[in-house]
């Protein structure tokens, strides 16, 4: 009977020993994928705001070529270069982004789209200016570069998901509320976001 005892004593040490290992390497195995996953959605979002910022650094070269045409309507330039300038302002931390984060984000980049397509619209009654060289070269750089806004948040919604459905399927999200892991907001389409944008004319 002692040696049945020890035996089972022995039997349930193993087995002990047997669950913590399994989840010691469950939990190594699941962490490192959320790490590995939350890295492709912070990748996603830095791709995002480089197409953002490059948006924005198509702006001076628009100001000074419209500039050069005393008659044009400096408010709605001005209003231009206030909505970069607060578009450009916005800092987010990927690691630490909120929904509130994002749509003050997108908020910002909203009113700089708005600003643009009311000067844009506005430059179809200058027939020079819209001739202009510079002012075609911006028009074929903005166009490229909205189309690559479109793809790189499409991206990154993507990648939001894929790391989102993760940390919150069971068993994963016990691992995930216990390390810390949250949610990742997506981007939200405007209203008419899904077509192309018509802002110039040949």
């Amino acid at each position: 009977m002692k040696n049945k005892g020890c035996l089972s004593a022995g039997t349930i040490g193993i087995a002990l020993l047997i669950i913590v290992g399994v989840l010691f390497f469950w939990g190594k195995s699941g962490y490192n994928n959320f790490v590995t996953k939350e890295q492709n959605v912070n990748t996603k979002w830095s791709n995002v705001e480089t197409v953002y910022q490059k948006r924005a650094n198509l702006i001076p070269n628009l100001e000074r070529t419209v500039k050069s045409y005393s008659k044009f309507e400096q408010e709605t330039l001005t209003q231009v270069v206030e909505a970069r300038s607060k578009a450009t302002s916005i800092n987010i931390d990927p690691t630490n982004m909120t929904e509130a984060d994002l749509a003050k984000f997108q908020a910002a980049q909203g009113e700089l789209s708005g600003a643009l397509s009311r000067l844009m619209a506005v430059v179809e009654a200058y027939p020079n200016l819209k001739a202009d060289q510079q002012y075609i070269n911006f028009q074929r750089e903005y166009t490229a570069i909205e189309n690559s806004i479109r793809t790189e948040t499409v991206y990154y919604n993507g990648a939001a998901q894929e790391y989102n459905t993760t940390i919150k399927t069971f068993p994963n999200n016990i691992l995930a509320n216990f390390t810390n892991f949250k949610e990742k907001p997506y981007f939200k389409a405007a209203a008419g976001a899904e077509k192309a944008p018509e802002v110039f004319t040949e």
